[in-house]
Parts: structure tokens; sequence; C-alpha cells
């Protein structure tokens, strides 16, 4: 007889949100808003009046000697020595956690200059690290966007994997009337389902757990990951659900060249319905991709079917050179009581190109879940929304 087992609260992961400057902060107020459970929540933030608006059990101001409370006016080496300036702060708030998610949006002060320091922070300490930002929209200040690029340079080489949502992606999904905070709002939503995903996917009681250390093998320092969740209703309801889960509109990765990939199959599933999501991301990736699978029966979702896909590895295989080559900028020119990253200036190196984000839709599941292995390539994980950045 099969045994069903569940995480209790000791066994469970322990699963942080870090929000970094103000789009951080209000990517943070969304989840808590939405009853995001299985995570705990902190908001870090330069900006004193601004981080009063967090919603986040623990708030770290930080920078208070640089910056006295009001904000890194747009200059990311100054969110970078804050940080630096609180980083035993910043170390005692991730102290035991088991994955730290750091969000942010790129191209301002705090988010782009704290959010790598934040990330290392994590890393150094040997938790699970995924960052996921937002891009500026193209009629932003050029300098900003020069900003963010130097800000994901420098993220990328201290996270386990990235996700980086271009906020223009935004204007091909929204409807002309669609307001600017609503807007955002769904760009904070990949954030949301990523959290909330890989939450169900390590914590939801199942005959066969895909637990954390599945995660761990699919995110551990893989770069550029794409994570997506789709849903399916009908005879055809599988595979509705895995087509929208790698192709997510919000991001620009696919899984095509990943090295390693999670699927999760949820619902009034039936073995046809399994089989044809994992044949489908196989189909893409190849045969010779790692592939960790899982189904969760769940019969109070009649004739539905959610599916999330993390695929990793895209990186060494399906990222071009000028992305794997780009390097970081040197925000701060003072040395700080922490190390900081030593590379050379961004000028003159090609700039990242955008990744292809993956959809992901609320996955509410009980029951059971199947583990297999096969291999195949392995896919970056798209991420999460920040707008407002300090």
């Amino acid at each position: 007889m099969l045994e069903i087992k569940s995480n209790d609260a000791d066994s469970a992961a322990k699963i942080i949100v870090v929000g970094v400057g103000g789009a951080g902060n209000n990517a943070v107020n969304r989840m808590i808003d939405e009853n995001i459970c299985g995570v705990q929540f902190v908001g870090i933030n330069t900006d004193r009046q601004a981080l009063q608006l967090c919603k986040a059990p623990r708030q770290l101001q930080i920078g208070e000697k640089l910056t006295k409370g009001l904000g890194a006016g747009a200059k990311p080496e100054i969110g970078e020595k804050a940080a630096e300036e609180s980083i035993e702060e910043i170390t005692a708030a991730l102290k035991g956690a088991d994955m730290v998610f750091v969000t942010c949006g790129m191209g301002g002060g705090t988010g782009t200059g704290a959010a790598p320091v934040v990330a290392r922070a994590a890393k150094d300490m040997g938790i699970l690290t995924v960052g996921v930002v937002t891009k500026p929209f193209k009629f932003e200040a050029k300098k900003r966007m020069t900003n963010a690029l130097g800000g994901i340079a420098k993220l990328r080489e201290n996270v386990d994997t990235l996700i980086v949502i271009p906020n223009d992606k935004l204007l091909e999904i929204v409807d002309k009337r669609t307001t600017l905070p609503d807007a955002l709002k769904k760009a904070d939503e990949v954030l949301q389902q990523a959290v909330s995903g890989i939450t169900d996917l390590i914590n939801v009681p199942s005959i066969i757990n895909l637990d954390f250390a599945d995660v761990q093998t699919v995110m551990k320092d893989k770069g550029i990951a794409h994570i997506g969740i789709g849903f399916g209703q009908g005879d055809d309801k599988a595979a509705e659900a895995v087509k929208m889960a790698v192709t997510s509109p919000l991001l620009e990765t696919t899984i095509s060249g990943a090295s390693d990939v999670i699927v999760n199959v949820s619902g009034d599933i039936s073995l046809t319905d399994a089989s044809d999501a994992a044949g489908y991301v196989q189909d893409l990736v190849g045969e010779d991709v790692n592939i960790i699978f899982g189904a969760m029966y769940d019969e109070s979702m009649t004739e539905t079917c959610n599916v999330t896909v993390i695929a990793t590895g895209i990186e060494e295989r399906g990222i071009s050179p000028a992305i794997k080559n780009i390097t970081a900028p040197t925000f701060a020119t003072k040395q700080s009581a922490v190390k900081s990253v030593s590379t050379p200036n961004l000028t003159g190196t090609a700039p990242i190109p955008p990744m292809t984000p993956l959809g992901m839709d609320s996955i509410n599941r009980q029951g059971s879940s199947l583990k297999s292995n096969v291999t195949a390539k392995s896919l970056d994980i798209p991420g999460f929304l920040q707008h407002n950045k300090k």
C-alpha cells in the first residue's frame, strides 16, 4: 500500500520572500494581500517613509548612516553601500531559511544596488537563492535601463537562478484601457505564482513527494530560469495547461535548451493526462534532459488540471554568448566591510537579451504525486515583476 506523506511544520522548508526597494516592497504587499501561505516576508528599503507602507512583518531600513532614511536617489551605488552598511541585519533576517526569493524592480537605486548584496548574503549562508526582477519600460530614461542591465548582471552572479520580467511585455497582454496600477499587478503575478507554485511543490502532502531536494536539484547554480503555470479544462486539459506553462506571455525565455526540468501535474487527472504533459515537455527539451515528474490527483478539481513547469540550465545551453559573457559593473567605489563582487565595468559589453517568460496560475492541489527521472535539458526560472523601484 502506498503511504501518503505529509510535511509537518518541523520538516517543511522555510521560504523567505525579500522585497528590496519600492517595487520589491509593492510586490510583497500584493502577495500578502493574496494570503500566500507557507512563506515569510521581509521588506528592505533605504527610504524610511516608503518602508512604513510595506506590509511585511519584518522590515529593514538599510543604510541609515549613509542615506539618513531619505532613499538612494536612483543611484545604485548608494543602494549597494546601504546594504553593505546593514549587512549584519540582513544576514540575521535570512537566518534559518532553506530558500530565499529576492525581488525588486531593476533600474532605480535601492533595488538595483542592494538586491545583489542581499542575494550574496543568502547564498553565502548556503541558502537556495532565486532572483525575480523586472526590467524598465523602453519609454523610461536610458539611464534607468543602463542601471537595470548592470543590476541584473550583478544579481546573476549572486543567485542560483534568475527570472527576469520585461515591463514592456505588459503592453502585449493588457487592454489599452487598463490602468497602470492594474497592469503592474499583472507583472507581480509572475512572482506570486512562482512562489506559490514552488511552495506547493515542496509542502503539499502527496503519496510520493516532490520535495525540496528535487527543487534544489533543478535550481541550484543553474543561472537563467523559466517558471510557468498553466490551466486546462475538458478532454485536452493537460495539453492546454502544459502549453500555457511553457509559453508565458510575460517572459522572454523558453524551456528549449534546458538541462533540468520539473513538471508537476495536479487536478482531476488521468494517466493519459500525466503522459500528455510529460511527453510534451520531453518533446521540447529532448530525451537527454533531466526531467523530474510529479502528479497530484485532486478530485475536487472536476475536469480541470494545473501544470507547473520549472526549467533551468538554459544559460549554458540555450543562452547566447552575449548574455553568457556579460560582466557586472562596480556600483560602489568605496571599500566596504563586505567583500563586493569584483568584476569589470559593463561599458562596451552587449546588453542582456530578453528572456522568455512563463505564465503561472495558482495551484491548489492535494493528493498524490508521482516522481520520475528523465534526462533533459534545463530551464531557467523567469521571475517576478517589481515595478516601483527606489
